[in-house]
């Protein structure tokens, strides 16, 4: 239950400042987790990303300070972190399909959305194989890319990277250089707090390439889980594995990187293992 309760503390936070700027480390912090993983673990339980639910809750408020104010459109704007009217007036649309001018007309109807609360429901009851393994550093060879603190504009990045990657020969390349475990094609997401946020298509590697970047993924501990099936099932078991695992492990995110192991390249029918971060919850 305090796992649970820290993401309601979390939410609690969001509430509190929809007027002002709100902090992701913080949310992470609150949490007792990386930002990264709290809008991670955010998305697969809620079902939006955290930049959209935040999104939904400030034009549900805006939408009633214009219905029960004198304020104009721009003020709300501002109130709301919106410092361009057209960035308001789209954020609103997005959400109400209509725009903010519409709202004071007599009988308009607009959306609202309460706040999130979590809790805890037993369900499911299929299997989840898994192995929990401490590591020592590895070192992968690779291409990446920048990743955004707001885990919505990624989305376009990460499949956009592993299909050129594929289409220009880097898959085929990285693959002939993989001498080291992990034995796989990688997808590491390193995001920890002290660094700019990377995502890597890479291998385990002692060899070297200048046209590939250097990256040391840090000791740790992983909770391991393996799967077969298209990239979906992959987003699938990953949900499973914040929704229903984790809750209940006994452990909660570490701040170490995310990491996908292809066992198998073919995207339709892929061997894959996905490892998660761990950290005994502390008693």
């Amino acid at each position: 239950m305090e796992w649970v309760q820290r993401l309601n503390e979390a939410m609690h936070y969001i509430e509190e400042h929809l007027d002002q700027e709100i902090d992701y480390e913080q949310l992470g912090k609150t949490a007792c987790c990386s930002a990264y993983h709290f809008q991670r673990m955010f998305t697969y339980m809620a079902g939006m990303t955290l930049s959209e639910y935040i999104r939904r809750r400030k034009m549900s408020l805006a939408a009633v300070d214009l219905q029960n104010s004198d304020a104009k459109i721009i003020e709300i704007a501002a109130k709301y972190g919106y410092n361009s009217p057209t960035a308001f007036n789209r954020a609103f649309q997005s959400v109400h399909q209509i725009p903010p001018s519409a709202v004071k007309n007599q009988g308009t109807s607009v959306k609202s959305f309460p706040p999130l609360s979590f809790k805890i429901i037993i369900q499911g009851g299929e299997e989840m194989d898994y192995r929990i393994e401490t590591r020592d550093a590895f070192r992968i060879i690779g291409i990446s890319q920048p990743l955004y603190q707001d885990l919505e504009k990624n989305f376009e990045i990460v499949p956009s990277m592993w299909g050129k990657a594929a289409s220009d020969g880097t898959i085929e390349k990285l693959a002939g250089m993989m001498n080291q475990q992990p034995m796989g094609l990688l997808g590491v997401s390193a995001c920890n707090e002290a660094e700019q946020w990377k995502y890597f298509i890479a291998v385990s590697s002692s060899k070297s390439d200048e046209s590939f970047e250097e990256y040391t993924v840090p000791a740790g501990t992983w909770a391991i889980f393996q799967g077969q099936g298209t990239n979906q099932s992959v987003q699938e078991l990953e949900q499973r594995i914040v929704t229903e695992w984790l809750p209940t492990s006994g452990y909660e995110y570490a701040n170490a990187p995310d990491i996908e192991v292809y066992l198998n390249p073919d995207p339709q029918n892929a061997k894959y293992e996905v490892w998660i971060p761990v950290v005994k919850k502390s008693v």
